[in-house]
């Protein structure tokens, strides 16, 4: 985060372990250009091992870089590359460690993609394993309760017997998409030079065609995909892992929804542990993460909506477009990676009530649960165990 921005306002993401902050996107830029000084000896053997190891160590702590430099070079060329090029060049300088290849090849475009698809990548990886937790736990809690009675809610209103069991079965059924979303999802390197054309790669190699061997050697080095073009102005990537992050933040605030109401006062099926204070009535413990992850699904659907409209691209690389999606991009990755953190703290403390299910169900006068409603109901929560074990696995969702 920059100094201006450390989580006053974003529940989400406060107290959670930071994975696209501005030091983290910072630190992936500077891996690009070392992951591109590492690809061209790969391409033509150019020796520029001593500064991809010094700029390793650049990205190790990227607080140690000139903020100031950089927020002005942001202000001044409208994005931050060129500002930290120089700051690396002198970094480099003044321990007489030369880079023959710095930047060769690239542009802004591609080391901004390029580091945000890294960051994107990271994070995915990091809600993904919790993602992995919640749905574990959840399978375990719809197990035990696929017998527990329960009044069915639609429209607002008391509907039909259920099972404590098929409502967990329904989160876990959200959390198998969101696991198998984020599977499908792919993080695709940058890299086409001034117009996409990668000539200047092919000039620098005196070589024509070099650009597509510097691009999948590059994307190696950083462990992204090879997408085998330049994708500035199709910004179908990007919209992919937008729309993904999006679909986590959706299946984890439906959960969260639940959980409020289901935790009320007077409904009193589930028991959340913990909980925060209330500034004007110390007796009251608030559902916080549950909160947060309604909170984050509520925000993603307005960011989605902006990457979608900067998707609307033109020329070899847009003007304005581009600079528009950084921030919603970035955002919808830290809510999903927040809302998942939240998530896993939340299934950590969760039980359910039977007593008050049954209570509930006995006032809402709908009839009883009976042997054919706890079949079915049985099967519901066999079917979304396997499907989310079946996931894991790779299998079809």
């Amino acid at each position: 985060m920059t100094p201006g921005d450390w989580g006053l306002l974003q529940p989400v993401t406060a107290g959670t372990r930071e994975t696209a902050g501005d030091d983290q996107v910072l630190a992936a830029m500077v891996q690009v250009e070392a992951a591109l000084l590492r690809a061209w000896a790969r391409v033509d053997g150019t020796d520029d091992d001593a500064a991809a190891l010094a700029l390793d160590a650049v990205a190790a702590n990227p607080s140690d870089l000139d903020r100031d430099t950089l927020v002005a070079g942001v202000a001044r060329d409208g994005a931050g590359v060129a500002a930290l090029l120089e700051l690396l060049q002198d970094h480099l300088e003044q321990r007489e460690i030369p880079a023959a290849r710095l930047h060769t090849g690239a542009t802004s475009q591609d080391v901004l993609d390029s580091a945000l698809m890294q960051v994107a990548r990271t994070t995915f990886e990091h809600l993904r394993a919790r993602l992995v937790t919640v749905g574990a736990a959840l399978a375990v809690l719809a197990d035990a309760d696929r017998d527990a009675p329960r009044v069915g809610r639609t429209l607002g209103r008391n509907a039909a017997p259920t099972t404590l069991g098929v409502q967990v079965a329904g989160w876990l059924d959200g959390i198998s998409s969101a696991v198998a979303t984020v599977d499908r999802t792919r993080f695709p390197v940058q890299l086409g030079g001034a117009v996409g054309t990668g000539e200047q790669a092919d000039r620098a190699a005196d070589r024509p065609g070099a650009i597509t061997v510097l691009r999948s050697a590059l994307a190696e080095e950083l462990g992204l995909d090879d997408p085998g073009r330049s994708w500035h102005t199709d910004r179908s990537p990007v919209l992919s892992v937008a729309t993904a992050a999006a679909t986590v933040t959706a299946a984890l605030g439906r959960i969260g929804r639940d959980l409020l109401t289901g935790s009320r006062e007077g409904v009193d099926e589930v028991a959340l542990a913990g909980g925060g204070a209330s500034s004007a009535m110390p007796h009251k413990r608030n559902p916080v993460d549950p909160i947060v992850m309604s909170a984050a699904a509520l925000q993603a659907p307005g960011l989605l909506s902006t990457v979608t409209r900067t998707a609307v691209s033109s020329d070899e690389r847009p003007a304005g477009e581009w600079h528009a999606e950084w921030s919603p991009l970035r955002d919808l990755v830290r809510l999903a990676g927040g809302s998942a953190d939240a998530a896993a703290r939340t299934v950590a403390g969760l039980t359910l009530d039977r007593e008050s299910a049954a209570r509930n169900l006995r006032v809402a006068g709908v009839g009883p649960a009976d042997d054919v409603t706890l079949a079915a109901c049985g099967a519901v929560v066999d079917a979304a165990i396997a499907r989310f074990r079946s996931t894991l696995d790779g299998g079809p969702t």
